[in-house]
Order: C-alpha cells, then sequence, then structure tokens
C-alpha cells in the first residue's frame, strides 16, 4: 500500500507523531485532556502518508487517538489524585453514564462519513476554545454542579461526543465543571479520571465496530493502527507527569488561556484543510 516514495514522508511524519505523543502527554496532565485534539489530526496525516482510504481515515485517526489516551489518562490521574484534586463523587456518580454514552456513540460510528467526524471534531473544539478565551469569573451557569438527573445527562452527553472526536472528555467537562462554579484545577483533576471511563470502551468500540473492513492497512485492530500505537504512546507515558507538574503551578486564567489558544489552533486547522 506505501510507495517507496512515501518512506521519507512517513520517516517525517514518525518524528512527528513521537512529538504529538509528547505534546499530548503534556497536555494529558496540564489539562486534564488525553491529548486526543492533538493526536486526531496528525494521525489523520500519518494515515493519508500510508495510503489509507479516506472512507476510514478519520474513524482509523479517532479510534487510534482513543487507545492512546487509555493509559496517559490513568498515569495522569494518578498523579492528580495523589495531589487530591479530582471530585471523585462525581466520578463514581458518572462511573456508568459516561460509558453508556460512549457505548451508544460506537454503534453509529461505523455508518458516520469521515467529514462528519472531522466537522463535529472542529466546531465542538472551536466552541470551547471561544469559551476558555472569552470566560468571565461572572459567567456561570450555577453555584454548584446540577443535580440528578441532569448531572447524569451531562456525562452521557460528553461520553457521546467525545467518542465521536477521540478525545478523553477533558476539554468538555473543563467547560461544565468550571461553568458550574468549580475549580479549573480541580475540573482538570477529575478530567483525567474522567478520560479513563471514555478511552476504555470508546477504544474497545472502534476496534470492533472497523473489525475485518476491507480498506484498513496492516497492523490495525479494528480502526485502531498498532503503529501509531507503539511510536506514540510511550512518548506520551513519559510526558505526562510534566503537565501534572506544570498544571499546579499556573493560575486559573492563564490555564484557560492557554486552552483556548489550543483549541482555536486546532479548530482553525480542522476547518481549512
Amino acid at each position: 500500500m506505501l510507495a517507496a516514495t512515501s518512506l521519507g514522508s512517513l520517516g517525517l511524519m514518525a518524528v512527528a507523531m513521537m512529538a504529538a505523543g509528547s505534546l499530548s502527554g503534556v497536555l494529558a496532565g496540564l489539562f486534564g485532556i488525553g491529548g486526543g485534539a492533538v493526536l486526531v489530526p496528525i494521525l489523520a496525516e500519518f494515515l493519508g502518508l500510508m495510503g489509507v482510504d479516506d472512507s476510514v481515515r478519520m474513524h482509523m485517526a479517532v479510534g487510534t487517538s482513543l487507545a492512546i489516551i487509555v493509559p496517559t489518562a490513568i498515569r495522569s490521574y494518578t498523579a492528580h489524585k495523589q495531589r487530591g484534586a479530582p471530585d471523585q463523587a462525581l466520578l463514581r456518580g458518572w462511573a456508568l453514564w459516561v460509558p453508556a454514552g460512549v457505548v451508544l456513540a460506537s454503534f453509529f460510528v461505523a455508518s458516520i462519513p469521515g467529514d462528519v467526524l472531522r466537522a463535529i471534531f472542529a466546531c465542538v473544539a472551536l466552541l470551547i476554545a471561544l469559551k476558555m478565551l472569552l470566560n468571565r469569573d461572572s459567567w456561570t451557569l450555577g453555584s454548584d454542579l446540577p443535580r440528578e438527573p441532569f448531572r447524569a445527562a451531562a456525562g452521557f452527553g460528553i461520553g457521546v461526543i467525545s467518542t465521536f472526536m477521540g478525545i478523553g472528555g477533558g476539554n468538555l467537562n473543563n467547560v461544565f465543571m468550571t461553568s458550574f462554579g468549580r475549580p479549573i484545577h480541580q475540573a482538570v483533576a477529575t478530567s483525567a479520571g474522567l478520560g479513563v471511563l471514555i478511552a476504555v470502551p470508546g477504544a474497545l468500540g472502534y476496534a470492533i465496530a472497523g473489525w475485518g473492513h476491507a480498506d484498513l492497512p496492516p497492523l490495525s485492530l479494528g480502526y485502531i493502527n498498532g503503529l501509531a500505537l507503539i511510536t506514540i504512546m510511550p512518548v506520551a507515558l513519559l510526558a505526562a507527569p510534566f503537565g501534572v507538574r506544570l498544571a499546579h503551578g499556573l493560575s486559573k486564567r492563564s490555564m484557560e488561556r492557554l486552552f483556548g489558544v489550543f483549541l482555536l489552533i486546532v479548530a482553525a486547522r480542522f476547518l481549512l484543510t
């Protein structure tokens, strides 16, 4: 499938993927996200160079991203938990609802065109970026998180959207928690745990949804590419603790601005290509 003339480009992409792995690991610790917002665009380009058919390229980028998120989210959550930062009660309450949203989305993912997944990714990232960049302390929906069943519905919705985007849910949860008066540091730490609830069933869902598809490249388990997995995952794991240390040394507003700029760049990248 891969032409000989593409080997040089693939080598450059391998370096880019290792750099993306480093950045995704730092982001996992810094923002409590799995790094999918970085990984999905890089993986989409890499799979294109491998000659992967456009009909499955975005699906594979999202599925592989979720698989990479599993260990980085676990390591990030463990580091944040040692500092006592996550909202454990919220995570326990979402232990059923978030995976349920992931499973539901997994049933539909194979039938959704790649362009639609790309549009979902870009539009949600853009909305979150604008919220973070323009945010004010007075822009809250309440002084505390909503009660059930609204809290459960929020977890379910985060699970669905995150599965379509290939992210660990931290982008969405950070907005959700800060919109109800929770500190950004607590939101970030809780998002790290949320990433585990999303990435594990999400990766399994993408593997099953793409199993046996005729257009998959070698070393693939359904919509998960093994080559990208082994290239990025070790680097991301090594980088995650650094992001955690960085997160606890930044102010709330600094974290929001960094987060917003990062997502704005990613959204622009997907909307303009």
